[in-house]
């Protein structure tokens, strides 16, 4: 916790820790508390009270008995999970959750949010982003440091296993009788973390004991690779006569980059434009189509769709933009670059 917080470039002057009751979130607040107190940091524990679990309300009462314990404020926020979405319950209930974080961390001028993730979260969060095919820096898992929604979340326990947690939790326990609630759809093999955690982790603990310690390893690889990429990608990027804006870019310099840089790059760009990556399918396809524009007068046929953006060739240049809500994108008569 200490070295967490040391090593942020600008140590905040307050923060927070996002505590559900569960041992991992009030054993972060335990020590969060202690060793804000020593480096001078403000701290209070921010609880979000989701309504879906019935001993919701017992849950929030503990939290506040753990703050009153630690001697630190505590501000709590009620949501309404959308499950109508159409993101499955654990998604949408982890952006409600984020939503308020950020809302409570507004209110309680908190720049920074410290979250409970562990070694244990991490491996599971590897393997569930590698069964779902995700990209390299998809297999980079939770880094350490983040932004989102103007907040900078904190993870100082993201090499830390979860058996050092309880064993904590326990002493705490027996000193002040305050102990942690239990979520019973951490263990549900229905949700697709607690399977990883129910169903595949005991097979792998029995055949590879030191499992979560190597995939969390590869994890800090893989986050170090894709920060090198980056690298590559924003130069190559600058390489293509780039718009001001960075909208549109060069066809022809793009196409002599190699293909794997063509790929990277075409990432790199749509991700700095607010686009959804597109699947693996959808990508060949608009690299296809990028390689086979043979000549500057066929380039108005290319118009590819890629959820609520939209790719065109214009003179010479690639451009996205967001898509009208007629469905039709709009290129300027004459582009600038």
């Amino acid at each position: 916790m200490r070295r967490a917080l040391l090593a942020l470039p600008d140590r905040p002057e307050r923060m927070a820790v996002a505590v559900s009751g569960g041992a991992d979130s009030a054993m972060l607040a335990v020590h969060a508390a202690a060793v804000a107190r020593e480096l001078g940091i403000g701290v209070e524990l921010f609880h979000v009270h989701h309504g879906l679990q019935a001993h919701a309300d017992e849950w929030g009462r503990q939290v506040h008995a753990l703050a009153g314990l630690l001697g630190v404020p505590i501000r709590e926020a009620r949501v309404e999970v959308d499950l109508a979405a159409g993101k499955g319950i654990e998604a949408a209930a982890r952006d409600a959750r984020y939503a308020a974080l950020a809302q409570l961390a507004r209110h309680g001028g908190a720049s920074h949010i410290l979250l409970a993730h562990h070694c244990n979260d991490q491996a599971e969060t590897v393997l569930l982003r590698l069964l779902r095919g995700t990209g390299l820096a998809g297999m980079a898992a939770m880094a350490p440091v983040s932004r989102r929604d103007g907040v900078v979340y904190v993870r100082p326990w993201l090499e830390v296993g979860r058996e050092a947690i309880l064993s904590a939790a326990r002493a705490v326990e027996a000193a002040s009788g305050w102990r942690p609630v239990q979520d019973p759809t951490n263990s549900d093999p229905r949700y697709t973390r607690a399977a990883v955690r129910e169903l595949l982790a005991p097979v792998l603990d029995g055949r590879w004991p030191g499992w979560r310690g190597i995939v969390a390893r590869h994890a800090r690889h893989m986050a170090q690779a894709a920060e090198i990429l980056d690298e590559v990608a924003r130069d190559d990027f600058a390489t293509l006569d780039p718009g001001a804006d960075g909208v549109s870019f060069s066809l022809r310099a793009w196409r002599g980059l190699s293909e794997a840089r063509q790929a990277h790059v075409l990432r790199h760009w749509l991700e700095r434009n607010g686009a959804r990556m597109p699947t693996d399918a959808r990508m060949q396809d608009l690299l296809r189509q990028l390689r086979g524009l043979h000549s500057l007068g066929h380039d108005r046929q290319l118009r590819v769709e890629q959820a609520g953006h939209v790719i065109r060739c214009h003179r010479g240049r690639v451009w996205v933009e967001p898509r009208e809500r007629d469905g039709v994108a709009h290129l300027p008569r004459s582009p600038r670059k």
